[in-house]
């Protein structure tokens, strides 16, 4: 593509997918993060096959063998009893059945294996400490304003800035965030001061009445990373994101199995935080610019396809930009017309299991056997997952 190289903004992973993605094809890109530094931030990510199957197009197959984690499986425990049933098989059955593997991997490590990648391709591409303030666009190109005052011209730009996306709030209007009524605490606890119970290589999803908390290992089964998720009606704190407290995680899962509340003790510093959406956006582009990730279809993380949608956001666009080269209308166009019913279905099964997991059927140990026998049988697991991990962002008709 001829001209000022597209502009990025955001250097997360949807962000850095689609800047890889498009120096893969030729086209020059800048990506533009707020932050001052590149710092290992965040915890863990479950990376299905739909999403592995992008990491692998782009060259990070080598990497990531280097930094994920392989599972056995997924079980479902009872909150309680910590009676167990499986969810599905992973290690080579994924493979088998989907021709890429199911990892976990720490969000850092990720991170930092896509800005190797860009950077290799182009030293210079990745701009910090440039927060975009507002953002306008003439027929012809679009400008940058960023909060230290400088400006930068380009001739298409990204939105790949999160839920809270300046991007989106400076194109289509300021829409507030939705707080869900579920706060999340998050920890990484080292296995080592875990029991032998907590440090199978499977992934588990403990379901009870209003909460369900998940946990998988990390880096080769050295960390686990633990998430607790309970309803809550209101978050008073000023921030989305506060610092935890173990005393105040362990007393909003007081009463569940020890393995629970085992790996809360053992947990340091845990974070707390308010899940939130928006409305669906319709449309994602207008004029020069367009959105990928939670800046256009934030989702509740209940269906582990959150940063797997940025990572298939981000190569479909890239393929659209390469396939209608100086037409951008035409490759958003086609961009939104291959993603917006897939992450629509995505972002509803992601609510239909937040319903699921804290269900006030599973209050009883009785009830919650036959509910947890129904809801997770093979062919409506079947219904949920299959749709999502034979999907394949590099050769979906565009």
């Amino acid at each position: 593509m001829d001209g000022p190289p597209v502009a990025i903004i955001g250097g997360g992973i949807g962000g850095l997918t689609a800047a890889l993605a498009l120096l893969q094809r030729g086209i020059d890109v800048i990506v533009y993060e707020q932050a001052g530094e590149l710092r290992v931030v965040g915890a863990g990510l479950q990376i299905s096959a739909n999403g592995t199957r992008v990491l692998h197009a782009l060259g990070l197959a080598a990497g990531l063998e280097r930094t994920q984690a392989i599972l056995d499986g997924k079980e479902i425990r009872h909150w309680r009893t910590g009676e167990t049933w499986k969810l599905f098989d992973l290690g080579a059955e994924s493979v088998s059945r989907y021709g890429c593997p199911y990892i976990n991997i720490h969000r850092g490590d990720l991170h930092a294996l896509l800005v190797d990648a860009v950077c290799a391709r182009k030293p210079d591409a990745i701009r910090l400490g440039m927060k975009c303030a507002g953002i306008s666009q003439t027929n012809h190109d679009v400008t940058i304003a960023f909060a230290s005052g400088e400006t930068a011209q380009a001739g298409i730009v990204i939105g790949a800035d999160g839920v809270h996306s300046a991007v989106r709030q400076s194109v289509f209007g300021a829409e507030p965030p939705e707080y869900s009524g579920i706060v999340a605490w998050r920890a990484l606890v080292s296995t080592e001061d875990l029991p032998l119970s907590m440090r199978r290589l499977v992934g588990t999803n403990w379901v009870g009445p209003g909460a369900h908390v998940v946990h998988y290992p990390l880096r080769g089964g050295q960390l686990l990373n633990f998430v607790g998720l309970a309803e809550r009606p209101e978050w008073t704190a000023e921030s989305w994101i506060e610092p935890g407290t173990t005393e105040g995680f362990a007393q909003a899962f007081g009463g569940w199995h020890p393995d629970v509340l085992g790996a809360i003790h053992s947990a340091p510093a845990p974070t707390q935080w308010a899940l939130i959406g928006r409305p669906p956006m319709d449309p994602w582009s207008h004029g020069r610019i367009t959105l990928l990730g939670d800046a256009c279809h934030p989702s509740l993380p209940f269906l582990a396809q959150g940063a797997v949608m940025a990572l298939e956001d981000g190569y479909v666009l890239a393929r659209c930009l390469e396939k209608y080269p100086g037409d951008h209308a035409a490759a958003f166009a086609i961009y939104e017309a291959a993603r917006k019913e897939r992450t629509a279905r995505a972002v509803l099964g992601a609510a239909d299991n937040a319903k699921r997991f804290h269900n006030p059927t599973l209050a009883d140990p009785a009830g919650a056997e036959a509910y947890i026998a129904r809801e997770w049988q093979e062919e409506r697991i079947r219904q949920r997952y299959e749709w999502l991990f034979v999907y394949d962002a590099t050769t979906v008709p565009i």
